[in-house]
């Protein structure tokens, strides 16, 4: 009987242990973001818990503080993220850390992440979720004096492991030399995501 339960539990586990790609776009912009599960690569890292991955966003000066596209560089970033599942509800909490990179700007932000799966009894999978992350000066490389992202998001799983999300991203960068934080990209967008 335990090991029954023994395996149900890892075939549980392991069902929620994907990769994923996604692509986001409004008018404007557009961001592609891939994540690799560790756990699908070593033993000794359970499922789901530890992630990498890199992003990508193109910006447009229409949903920024920049004068025109002209003056808005493209974002890179490569991220790693430990998370857990909170109790049996479909709440998970994670902390992060990224570096993230422009032509001029480079910070190490750290960060929290949570989410959320609704009980929608079994119809359409949704989950909400939401991070905060921030650099502050003493992580700030090159003309950067701090950054601070935050997004919400939800994705609803329309066919077995594609999603359709729905989200608002706000990235801030602060640069030496300037009083005001200037707005990099403060938008909504729509995308796909697909886990495998």
């Amino acid at each position: 009987m335990l090991k029954k339960l023994g395996l149900i539990s890892l075939c549980a586990a392991s069902a929620f242990a994907m990769h994923s790609v996604e692509i986001n776009i409004n008018d404007k912009d557009l961001e592609l973001a891939g994540k690799l599960d560790m756990g699908q690569f070593y033993n000794s890292v359970e499922p789901g818990t530890v992630f990498l991955g890199a992003k990508f966003l193109k910006a447009d000066a229409a949903h920024s503080d920049a004068i025109s596209d002209a003056d808005i560089e493209s974002y890179q970033e490569l991220n790693f993220l430990m998370k857990r599942n909170i109790a049996a509800n479909g709440f998970s909490i994670g902390l992060g850390v990224k570096v993230n990179h422009t032509e001029n700007f480079t910070t190490i932000p750290l960060g929290v992440e949570a989410g959320l799966t609704l009980p929608t009894g079994g119809s359409i999978p949704i989950s909400v979720g939401a991070s905060v992350y921030y650099a502050p000066e003493v992580l700030a490389m090159q003309d950067a004096k701090d950054f601070l992202e935050y997004r919400v998001h939800v994705d609803v799983e329309v066919i077995q492991n594609g999603m359709i999300t729905v989200g608002y991203r706000n990235l801030d960068m602060g640069f030496d030399g300037r009083a005001e934080t200037s707005n990099y990209n403060s938008s909504g967008y729509i995308g796909f995501k697909f886990a495998f």
